[in-house]
C-alpha cells in the first residue's frame, strides 16, 4: 500500500505542477485558452489572476514533494496536510468554477489521501 500511496501522491504533485505551468506560463497560449475556454482578450485580462493561482498550485506541489522526501512521521503528516489542501481546493473549484476540477484535482487528492492514511 505504501507504493500505491507514493505513486498517487506523486501523481497529485505532478498535476499541481502542470497547473502551475499552465496558469503561469501558458495561460494566453493555446493550451491555457483550451483549458479555460477564454477568448484571447479575456485570457490576457485574467493572466495575472491565473498566474497567482498557478503559484499556489506550485506551493501545493512543492509541499507534496517535501512530504515524499521527508522521513516519517513528518513526511506522512506533510502529505496529509497538503493532500487535504488540494482536496479542499478541488472541491471549492469544482463548485465555484468548473465541475471538471472535481475529477482532475479533488478525486485524485481524495484517493491519494485514503492511500496515505491506509499505508500507516
Amino acid at each position: 500500500m505504501e507504493t500505491v500511496a507514493t505513486v498517487l501522491v506523486l501523481l497529485v504533485a505532478l498535476v499541481q505542477a502542470y497547473a502551475l505551468v499552465l496558469e503561469m506560463f501558458l495561460w494566453q497560449r493555446a493550451p491555457g485558452r483550451a483549458f479555460s475556454g477564454f477568448a484571447p482578450e479575456l485570457a490576457r485580462t485574467t493572466a495575472p489572476l491565473a498566474a497567482n493561482q498557478g503559484l499556489y498550485n506550485g506551493f501545493l506541489s512543492a509541499g507534496l514533494i517535501w512530504g515524499l522526501v521527508a522521513g516519517d512521521p513528518t513526511g506522512q503528516q506533510v502529505q496529509v496536510f497538503f493532500l487535504v489542501c488540494v482536496l479542499i481546493a478541488g472541491v471549492y473549484g469544482g463548485v465555484t468554477a468548473n465541475r471538471r476540477i472535481f475529477l482532475v484535482q479533488a478525486l485524485p487528492a481524495a484517493l491519494a489521501l485514503a492511500a496515505v492514511l491506509l499505508a500507516r
